[in-house]
């Protein structure tokens, strides 16, 4: 099936949707039932579109903050892991 089977609209929609859910596009093309190439031409003519582009930089306080959240605890297991490997490596020399 070729790009001239759907509209207008159901490419810019699905181009949004892809921008706005925080999925791949892979997975939002295999959702819709179409190619992830046909996706990723869309996104390329559709990603500058001012309706789409809007709504993608406007994530909502809630979306940031849960995304810090997470940042905050993958780097605190991050140090608490870099910690215990220092506490091995210290004993070994000793």
């Amino acid at each position: 099936m070729g790009n001239s089977s759907y509209d207008e609209l159901f490419k810019k929609q699905a181009v949004k949707l892809a921008k706005e859910s925080g999925r791949s596009a892979a997975s939002v093309a295999r959702e819709l039932n179409i190619k992830e190439n046909t996706l990723y031409n869309w996104i390329k003519i559709y990603g500058d579109d001012p309706d789409i582009t809007k709504v993608q930089s406007f994530k909502s306080e809630d979306h940031k903050t849960k995304e810090l959240q997470r940042q905050i605890k993958e780097l605190q297991e991050e140090n608490a892991i870099l910690k215990k490997a220092m506490h091995f490596f210290a004993k070994d020399h000793r």
